[in-house]
């Protein structure tokens, strides 16, 4: 359900009533700005907190899950860490989802390849990662998905259906756009925080003690820290007999279309 087309109308039913109201007995400003004021505030927390599903219906975890199994993302690459993070799925024979920067795609072509090539599930990431994307047009948004879907696409051979939004915000033009690229949205329900966060112990600790059936794992395939969490991570995963699964089987989804 998408909350924002129950919120804003109820809102602006309570907004009517209170002036309809407000000619026959006075209502004080205080409450109209205090109404305007929690609406903003809920408005803020539906855009940044992804699983919220306040602009967008994200797919965040499997909460009918009940065997221990669970899926790792990795956002922002490909990168030279890519590499290790690789490496280390390899080692443990372990398949995730990577979420690509289009224009990191066009610098490391060949980690993608290798990705796709390993059975690895890669995502739409949007093509810039803009520090301004939550305030581009619905236009630009979908220009900047469709092109990086373009460079996944020559390496997978198949359509790219699943996409993660840029630090997780969320805004009605991104929904206009989804609308039009027809994108699911892939969130999570454990994250890292290893974008901000360099502390390894800080980083394991924080996953471990969210770690449950059915859910998913953000991390960035960017940073040495990360690579190092990531096994530990693994080896935590594996003495507890959780078993690591790719996004299609956790989500019952298609990661591609033909």
């Amino acid at each position: 359900m998408i909350k924002n087309k129950i919120i804003l109308p109820l809102f602006i039913s309570i907004l009517i009533i209170m002036a309809l109201v407000n000619h026959f007995s006075a209502i004080g400003t205080g409450y109209f700005i205090a109404v305007i004021l929690l609406w903003f505030l809920i408005v803020l927390w539906g855009s940044f907190v992804v699983s919220s599903n306040y602009h967008v219906k994200a797919l965040c975890r499997n909460p009918q899950e009940k065997e221990k199994i669970i899926a790792l993302t990795f956002d922002d690459g490909p990168n030279e860490n890519t590499v290790l993070v690789l490496n280390l799925l390899k080692k443990y024979d372990v398949k995730a989802a990577f979420f690509c920067i289009g224009k990191n795609i066009e610098k490391y072509p060949e980690i993608a390849q290798r990705t796709i090539a390993e059975g690895h599930i890669m995502g739409n990431h949007s093509y810039s990662h803009s520090h301004f994307f939550d305030f581009f047009r619905k236009k630009k948004l979908i220009d900047e998905i469709k092109k990086t879907d373009a460079l996944l696409e020559k390496f997978t051979g198949k359509k790219i259906n699943l996409f993660r939004p840029p630090y997780g915000v969320t805004n009605p033009s991104i929904r206009r756009a989804l609308e039009v690229t027809k994108h699911k949205v892939i969130g999570w329900n454990i994250r890292s925080l290893d974008g901000v966060v360099k502390d390894e112990k800080v980083l394991y600790d924080r996953i471990v003690k969210r770690v449950a059936p059915g859910g998913i794992v953000l991390l960035h395939d960017t940073s040495k820290h990360s690579v190092n969490v990531l096994e530990q991570l693994l080896q935590f995963l594996q003495k507890n007999n959780y078993t690591v699964v790719s996004l299609e089987q956790l989500l019952n989804i298609k990661a591609y279309a033909n």
